[in-house]
């Protein structure tokens, strides 16, 4: 089995509207944190981003903050990351997370947030990445996801195999057994 070293995950800055999603992904980062698994993130520090990193960093966790220049020339640094990697564009940024992660998870987010789960999902469709992507699925975030997916399927544009690009869960809790057991087969 391969070690679980890293995990990049996606999802907002913002803070939404159901307090379900900042409460299960701040308990992702402390689990994050407590199991010593770096998080690789987009290095924002406001809503969904910054409870993920707030919640490794309150459990001792390592956090790398992976930006562009010019996102973090809008953002407000207010707390510090054990790690921040900046590059000139959104798409060596995305690279540098798609490269060094060893799963990804997607939380509720924006268009930003599908943008990177549309990629990865992508890159493992055509083989260039064989790892983990779980879709942590609080309230039925994803399903229209599925939806999409299923859609796709039926109207011939890709096949039945593809439905198992994305792991589902409910829970930060299942995300990282789901992990494990992906990366055992």
């Amino acid at each position: 089995m391969t070690k679980l070293n890293a995990v990049g995950v996606f999802c907002g800055s913002r803070n939404g509207n159901d307090p379900k999603y900042i409460n299960a992904i701040t308990k992702f980062g402390e689990i994050l944190g407590e199991e010593h698994i770096e998080l690789i993130y987009g290095a924002g520090h406001t809503g969904m981003m910054g409870a993920v990193a707030k919640g490794a960093l309150s459990k001792g966790g390592i956090v790398t903050g992976v930006i562009n220049s010019l996102l973090q020339s809008l953002e407000k640094q207010s707390f510090d990351l054990t790690n921040l990697r900046v590059y000139p564009s959104l798409h060596e940024r995305k690279d540098v997370m798609f490269q060094t992660a060893d799963a990804f998870v997607g939380f509720p987010g924006g268009i930003g947030t599908l943008d990177e789960i549309f990629e990865v999902v992508t890159l493992k469709q055509i083989n260039e990445i064989n790892k983990p992507i779980i879709l942590c699925n609080i309230n039925g975030f994803w399903n229209p996801f599925k939806e999409i997916i299923d859609g796709l399927i039926r109207c011939g544009y890709a096949d039945e195999k593809h439905r198992n690009l994305v792991t589902y869960v409910n829970t930060p809790e299942e995300i990282l057994p789901a992990i494990c057991k992906e990366l055992a087969e």
